[in-house]
C-alpha cells in the first residue's frame, strides 16, 4: 500500500505546533506557571532558546509526519470520513502515547503535578490541533 500525504499539511501542521507552544507558554498564559514549576531562570532561558526551539521544529515535523501516516492507514482501514479519522488518530496518539509517557516519566523524576499538567495539556492542544490540519487538508 502507498501511503499518500499532503505535504502542505504536514507542514501546516508542523507550524501549528510552534504557534501552539508560543501561546501556551507565553508569560501572560502559562509560562510564568512552567518555568516556575520547571525551576527554569528566564535570565538563562533568553541567551539559549536557539537550539530548543529548532529541535521543538524538528520533532513537532516529526509527529505531524507520523501523525499524518497514522491518519491514512486509520482511513484506510475503517473508509470513513479522512477528518473524523484523522481527529480520532491524533487523540488516540495523545492519549497512548504523549500523556501516558509524560505522565509516567515524571511520576518517576518526582516533578510538579502542575508541570505535568501543563505539557500533557499542550500535548493534547498541539496533537488535536494538528489533527485537524492533517484532517482538513487530507490528501
Amino acid at each position: 500500500m502507498d501511503v499518500q500525504l499532503n505535504w502542505w499539511a504536514v507542514l501546516l501542521a508542523t507550524a501549528s505546533s510552534m504557534v501552539v507552544g508560543m501561546v501556551w507558554y507565553a508569560r501572560p498564559v502559562f509560562g510564568n506557571t512552567w518555568m516556575k514549576a520547571a525551576g527554569l531562570d528566564p535570565k538563562k532561558m533568553n541567551r539559549s532558546a536557539t537550539m530548543p526551539i529548532m529541535l521543538a521544529l524538528v520533532m513537532s515535523f516529526l509527529t505531524a509526519f507520523v501523525l499524518a501516516h497514522m491518519s491514512f492507514l486509520a482511513n484506510h482501514f475503517y473508509h470513513g470520513s479522512f477528518f473524523h479519522d484523522a481527529v480520532t488518530t491524533a487523540f488516540w496518539v495523545w492519549l497512548g502515547f504523549a500523556m501516558a509517557t509524560l505522565v509516567t516519566h515524571y511520576s518517576f523524576e518526582n516533578r510538579p503535578a502542575v508541570l505535568t499538567w501543563l505539557n500533557v495539556g499542550n500535548r493534547f492542544v498541539t496533537i488535536m490541533v494538528m489533527g485537524l490540519i492533517i484532517g482538513w487538508l487530507h490528501p
